[in-house]
């Protein structure tokens, strides 16, 4: 695991350290936007078999640096393979996403799950960051990644995906002790899996709050936060002999930048709701940001992309501590042309704000 990084500027900037121009890696790189990754699911035969499968999981992960001057690879993976493990039996339908043959409801239930061992019941993903490690031969970093305690929890109480989710705030009003007996037990599980992700070569990793959000500021704290701070205090934070850094991205999250930069994680996602430039402002030199272009940006003409880059880098400002990316995952019909102006027009225009 010793090989050297010919481009370590994505851990780096996490870390604020000087670079000699901004790094983008994009959420859901790898993903249905690239034909190529449509050819290997199909391959796959479901979405499933492509997770569990580390070969083609490191060959997914991998397709986008073939395109792109990305400076990162994100493990190929699912937020939910941890509730999986836990005995809920995730499944996808098509059209409908994510949903659990078991729920969670009763304290019973709850009392139930054990905390999965991640080189058994999640050996899969340790083989596939094993592989996916030894196949960039030091190119860019590794990413590894997990869902957040409470964004696990709304998929392990509602099913899967929820608009209101009434089952998951209806347990947390009616039965606080017992969210967060819940929450304890994803978030040791969240600990263990992200630590075993770091041993098998995982250089950064990340928690993805996506429902944190939907909570109100003090259940955010309470619920969601907390939790999250915990696991970031649990972790790993150094490996063959650098530091492993930890970006911790809540969706809609804006407005409790500073609480999660008091976290002690590394960097903050922001999604596009966000100024950079202000969110900058309020964190000071605490913790890099990492964002936060609204992926429909993607969509439009080539001009505007590079109008759009060139606006989020300069509100960010001069010098380090910045990693490009979308405020949220790339859309499923987004031409991969766009995105190769996106990455050139990070690389080319934030040279000047790190000379």
């Amino acid at each position: 695991m010793t090989t050297a990084l010919k481009n370590d500027r994505f851990l780096r900037a996490l870390l604020r350290e000087p670079v000699d121009c901004t790094p983008i890696w994009i959420m859901r790189q790898a993903g249905r936007y690239l034909p190529e990754y449509r050819a290997t699911r199909e391959k796959a035969g479901s979405f499933m078999n492509l997770c569990t499968n580390p070969e083609l999981a490191c060959e997914v992960t991998l397709q986008p640096l073939e395109r792109f001057a990305l400076d990162a690879a994100i493990l190929f993976s699912d937020i939910l393979t941890i509730p999986d493990a836990m005995g809920l039996g995730l499944y996808f339908s098509e059209g409908e996403g994510p949903r659990f043959k078991k729920t969670v409801s009763s304290e019973a239930d709850i009392r139930a799950l054990p905390v999965p061992d991640p080189e058994k019941e999640l050996k899969y993903v340790m083989d596939a960051v094993r592989l996916i490690r030894r196949e960039l031969n030091g190119r860019v970093p590794l990413i590894g990644f997990s869902g957040s305690p409470w964004t696990l929890a709304t998929y392990m109480v509602e099913g899967g995906s929820s608009k209101e989710f009434a089952k998951v705030k209806g347990l947390m009003f009616d039965s606080p002790e017992l969210m967060h007996r819940l929450l304890g037990t994803i978030a040791k599980s969240v600990t263990s899996y992200l630590n075993a992700q770091i041993a098998a070569g995982a250089q950064a990793v990340m928690i993805f709050d996506t429902w944190g959000g939907s909570l109100t500021p003090r259940d955010y704290r309470a619920f969601s936060l907390n939790y999250m701070r915990e696991i970031v205090a649990g972790l790993k934070r150094e490996a063959d002999g650098r530091k492993v850094p930890v970006i911790l991205f809540t969706k809609g999250g804006g407005a409790w930048i500073e609480d999660i930069a008091d976290s002690h994680c590394d960097a903050v996602g922001l999604d596009w709701t966000v100024d950079i430039g202000e969110a900058r402002n309020r964190v000071g030199a605490k913790v890099a940001l990492q964002g936060n272009m609204d992926p429909a940006v993607l969509y439009a003409k080539p001009e505007r992309i590079y109008e759009e880059v060139r606006t989020i880098l300069n509100s960010y400002g001069k010098g380090p501590g910045h990693v490009f990316n979308l405020g949220h995952g790339i859309h499923q019909h987004i031409d991969p042309d766009n995105v190769a102006v996106l990455v050139d027009a990070v690389h080319e225009l934030s040279e000047p704000l790190h000379s």
